[in-house]
């Protein structure tokens, strides 16, 4: 989890701390108190100044949004003013899937502008990467404000504003997509590779309530990012478990071109409550799509999750 230096201290002392009190509720109150939402922005205006205008990368990867998920109407819980911004309780939450990861000094609220089915522009509070902020993970942005209703549902999610890329190959300026409305349940927005500098085999999950999610254990010949469109978790809010881990199947293929479906052996990005999960595979025959049944996840909304499936991407 991204935390600037002359935060770190107070938060790793905190964190000692509380591994002492016996009351899970009452350490996970006392961490996101002094969480610092160091990922969020509440500036209402672009002030991002630069000179990249670029929409596709030099691989030909297209500057891009993936998925815009209507995800909680007026239900952010009470934690996200410590967590997120303050004020940010009792909004509206939609996470924003981008084609690439972002680059944090350039996301500002003012980038985007969210239009409803009658027309109206949403109040935007907030912006952050966080939860989803380990290393390779920032392309999700969640925007927290008064977005719409069930009565006029956001329907599109724009960028406004000089948005760039993490390497500043593209600027997302101009994009857009159309958001899920409420009661759909999430889908898969995009399954990648994963570079083996980013794996970090064995590492457990942090005791912080956001961020520092666990990675594949030892053992692992290859790791798949899978990136829902929002936050998924077991019905009732509970990490997923071993049936999840069985019911995500992997279509790889072997050096002569003959293609099997497999399980991972193992999954990973598991206790930091984002949109990601790492599939660890100990085969290292390359993956080629991931596919997942209907009616397992669920958002925070209690939406189940939709039959889906993404080819895997290779950078």
């Amino acid at each position: 989890m991204f935390i600037r230096k002359k935060h770190l201290i107070p938060v790793i002392a905190i964190a000692a701390t509380t591994l002492l009190l016996t009351d899970s509720r009452f350490q996970f109150f006392v961490l996101a108190l002094h969480y610092e939402p160091t990922m969020a922005d509440s500036s209402l205006k672009d002030t991002t100044v630069t000179n990249v205008s670029a929409t596709t990368d030099r691989s030909g990867r297209e500057a891009a949004l993936l998925s815009a998920f209507f995800g909680l109407d007026n239900h952010l819980p009470y934690l996200a003013n410590l967590a997120i911004c303050n004020g940010a309780a009792g909004l509206d939450g939609m996470p924003v899937v981008f084609s690439h990861e972002l680059d944090l000094e350039s996301l500002q609220a003012g980038d985007f502008e969210v239009q409803s089915e009658n027309g109206q522009t949403g109040s935007i509070k907030c912006v952050t990467l966080a939860p989803a902020d380990n290393l390779g993970e920032r392309r999700t942005v969640l925007i927290v404000g008064e977005l719409g209703s069930q009565i006029d549902k956001p329907m599109t999610v724009r960028v406004v504003g000089n948005l760039l890329s993490k390497d500043y190959s593209v600027n997302f300026i101009e994009t857009e997509v159309g958001v899920v409305p409420l009661d759909d349940g999430p889908s898969l927005a995009l399954a990648e590779l994963v570079p083996v500098v980013q794996w970090d085999l064995g590492r457990l999950a942090t005791r912080l309530p956001w961020g520092g999610g666990s990675s594949c254990p030892l053992g692992s010949k290859q790791v798949i990012r899978v990136t829902w469109e929002g936050g998924v978790t077991l019905p009732g809010g509970a990490e997923v478990d071993d049936k999840i881990r069985r019911a995500y199947r992997v279509l790889v293929s072997d050096d002569r071109g003959v293609t099997r479906e497999i399980e991972p052996f193992a999954l990973g990005d598991l206790g930091d409550g984002d949109n990601n999960h790492l599939l660890c595979l100990d085969i290292s025959d390359p993956a080629k799509e991931i596919r997942f049944p209907k009616g397992l996840l669920t958002d925070p909304n209690e939406d189940l999750n939709l039959e889906t499936s993404q080819l895997v991407l290779r950078y």
